[in-house]
């Protein structure tokens, strides 16, 4: 389910089906632009306000069919950066993440199994239509990670300062869980240990914050 009128028309302009598109008189001119083989269902507010998972509902709910994503490629992921997430549980963080992966470019993050659900209707609003850019795959981490073949850097308080690290052209960048960081069987993985060096006294970032600045770092890397 996703709501809002410019998150349902990235959908709508991305490659995922679009089952229906529910919307108020108030928008419906602007449904209009899209496409007309898109099942629109004019309804009151009433009615959105009751199907809605928002406090104030938007105009526009679209109903999208949830993808039967293929293998994920290995030799896809060579000669650029992709997102590891290991455990993120809260859904406005996993959203923030998508919504940056897609600002720099990021195409791929793999998830662990417990991870929250991409699909949760909280994460897909969170990612203002980011989701229908960015590819997540579900999986083993233990498992995917050695197959991957690419070098591994963990985010960790105790890491090397990521304005002295030479990240390379490529590679994996792994995110913890909210309270307990990279499991450890996951930081036996890690080729290299970076941190965002700490200037004042808060004891942590939040991960969404956290991983924004290390995508930025990287790609300043790149420009190198």
């Amino acid at each position: 389910m996703v709501e809002g009128y410019k998150s349902v028309v990235e959908f709508v302009n991305a490659a995922y089906q679009v089952d229906a598109i529910y919307h108020t008189s108030e928008i419906a001119p602007k449904m209009m632009n899209l496409s007309r083989k898109i099942n629109f269902q004019e309804i009151s507010l009433t009615d959105l306000e009751k199907i809605s998972s928002l406090k104030t509902p938007q105009d526009v709910i679209g109903l999208i069919k949830i993808p039967k994503w293929p293998r994920l490629n290995y030799n896809l992921l060579k000669n650029k950066f992709s997102l590891v997430l290991d455990g993120v549980q809260d859904p406005g963080n996993m959203g923030t993440i998508i919504r940056t992966a897609d600002w720099f470019g990021i195409t791929d993050i793999i998830c662990s199994d417990d991870t929250v659900d991409v699909y949760n209707p909280k994460v897909v609003q969170a990612t203002m239509g980011s989701l229908a850019r960015v590819n997540v795959h579900y999986g083993d981490l233990m498992t995917i990670i050695p197959e991957i073949k690419l070098p591994l850097f963990g985010a960790m308080l105790d890491g090397e300062n990521i304005y002295n690290t030479n990240f390379g052209r490529e590679g994996l960048l792994a995110m913890g869980n909210e309270g307990n960081g990279l499991r450890p069987e996951i930081q036996q993985l890690i080729n290299k240990t970076v941190t965002i060096p700490r200037i004042g006294y808060a004891e942590s970032l939040n991960v969404a914050i956290a991983t924004a600045i290390l995508c930025s770092e990287i790609k300043r890397n790149s420009f190198k």
